[in-house]
């Protein structure tokens, strides 16, 4: 029986992490003692930005590869894992260097440079396309593995995908061991085992049912590991049920929630740390080669601006963020510039935009009934809010292009009551997808809706303003420009601010919102 303890403080330590120190050893596990075999396990999950975030306050991988750096001095067993969701969605992954979107090319190369151990899809993997997959997994030069998902190929074969290892392709495996050094001839072998939601269906792309490929997977390395930990990409309650039916799994590093949590279970713990390195977990294990058991102590770490950069990652940081700096000139001169402080987090996560009115989605709708005159309400498809994060503290223009990266015009469009009832009863029944409405003065009461606070007039016409994606048909079928109750449709010029919805939201915070 294992002896585990977990301990997550909100670590004051990290001050020793400061720019000014370029040799700061931070330890957290108990001394070592002869019979014990000690080595770390650094977490991060649900990573979408290389660079830091909030006007440069919080996040930053090149400051987590500080970190790795400073704990490996003291102990060298120290290995870095990321639980899923890295490839997208991102700002910079949504605009074209060479003639291509980059689609996650910007982190393959920093995670590359922090010369990454292991790491499992998430789901927002697969939102890209085949080809650009493919291209990722073929530049990574770190381990993948999975137990549930696999490719599709061209020929209808399901195979597992394949990365790069050493050079050559391999196929993912459905769980990895990484031996941990005991002395000059021996090893202690760690096994680990990964699933990821089937929340992102693909043609390319083929899920197992998660519980049994993780338990096949679990049961297998029972026979090669000492120790067996989950590396995971699924709900809480999926990673729960995991964790009940597998005894000798003393820990699951988990991603798909964005916020930090370390959740107890009958047999192990589940961890998860907060999205874009916000913060980390540390996880400290210590094996007994006498008693077999496992000792664990868990540390979250807040990821911050009291920590220096490691400058092999940061270079490569750099290289990025100025070809997208580069590109966000085209649209507005100071892309940095801070433009808001969000005393709440505003509410950018697919799951809430896709499926409830968020302060968010109120916020970019708010701003885009101001495009116009005499505009009675506005609407957004939750699927266009992109960032999967919440948005805190000081926001700059940079953080509103994160959230709507692919941008679109504020149209206004004249409507009847009749049509804008059917889109937004439609919009209601696919809650849960892209379909779902964001909106400004329009509420749904005692089974009415209405419009500017008076109940919604069939036979009267409305002036909406929305992105002119909304009226493609590609979301809500029947909502075209075609569309006979459809009385005029007003597109901007493109020097109007409505000409880019991110302007208008830049526009309107910098009016209407003076920072402290």
């Amino acid at each position: 029986m294992k002896n585990i303890h977990f301990c997550f403080i909100a670590v004051i330590l990290i001050m020793f992490f400061s720019c000014k120190s370029k040799k700061t050893h931070v330890d957290y596990a108990e001394p070592d003692l002869a019979n014990i075999v000690k080595f770390k396990l650094i977490q991060i999950n649900d990573v979408y930005e290389i660079a830091p975030i909030s006007g440069g306050l919080h996040g930053g991988m090149a400051r987590v590869a500080h970190i790795r750096d400073s704990i490996k001095e003291i102990t060298p067993n120290t290995y870095m894992m990321l639980a899923g969701d890295f490839l997208n969605p991102s700002l910079l992954g949504s605009i074209e260097y060479k003639g291509r979107q980059i689609q996650g090319k910007q982190m393959i190369e920093v995670m590359n440079a922090m010369n990454f151990d292991l790491v499992t899809f998430g789901n927002h993997e697969f939102d890209l396309s085949e080809e650009d997959l493919l291209s990722r997994l073929e530049e990574s030069n770190f381990a993948w593995t999975s137990a549930n998902v696999e490719h599709i190929t061209q020929d209808g074969d399901t195979l597992p995908f394949n990365y790069n290892f050493d050079g050559r392709k391999k196929p993912i495996p459905t769980q990895y061991i990484i031996d941990v050094p005991i002395d000059e001839q021996h090893t202690l072998p760690v096994g680990f085992f990964s699933v990821t939601i089937n929340s992102t269906p693909k043609d390319y792309v083929h899920y197992k049912d998660y519980f049994e490929s993780a338990y096949q997977a679990y049961h297998e390395l029972e026979n090669k590991a000492k120790i067996i930990i989950g590396l995971t990409h699924v709900s809480l309650e999926q990673d729960k049920k995991i964790a009940e039916s597998m005894d000798k799994v003393p820990l699951i590093m988990g991603g798909h929630e964005h916020y930090n949590m370390l959740v107890s279970t009958r047999n192990g713990t589940i961890a998860k740390a907060d999205a874009n390195v916000k913060t980390i977990y540390v996880h400290t294990i210590q094996y007994d080669l006498e008693t077999k058991q496992t000792n664990i102590h868990s540390t979250l770490i807040p990821i911050n601006d009291k920590i220096a950069f490691q400058a092999k990652t940061q270079q490569v940081v750099d290289k990025w963020q100025q070809i997208l700096e580069s590109e966000l000139k085209k649209f507005i001169d100071k892309p940095n510039e801070i433009i808001y402080s969000a005393k709440e987090p505003l509410d950018g996560t697919d799951e809430a935009s896709r499926s409830k009115q968020t302060n968010l989605g109120k916020l970019i709708t708010k701003a885009m009934s101001t495009s116009y005159k005499e505009v009675d309400a506005a609407i957004v498809n939750g699927g266009s809010i992109r960032i999967d994060d919440k948005l805190e503290g000081n926001v700059s223009s940079t953080d509103i292009f994160r959230v709507l990266p692919f941008g679109g015009t504020v149209i206004k469009v004249a409507m009847t009551g009749e049509l804008l009832k059917e889109t937004l009863e439609y919009a209601e029944s696919k809650l849960g997808t892209g379909a779902y409405l964001q909106r400004d003065n329009i509420k749904f009461e005692k089974g009415r809706w209405y419009v500017n606070k008076q109940i919604l007039q069939n036979n009267r016409i409305y002036q909406i303003a929305m992105t002119d994606f909304l009226i493609t048909g590609y979301d809500i079928p029947f909502l075209t420009s075609k569309n006979k109750n459809i009385i005029e449709v007003h597109h901007p010029d493109e020097k109007e601010v409505a000409s880019d919805i991110r302007k208008v939201i830049i526009a309107y915070l910098k009016k209407n919102h003076k920072l402290n």
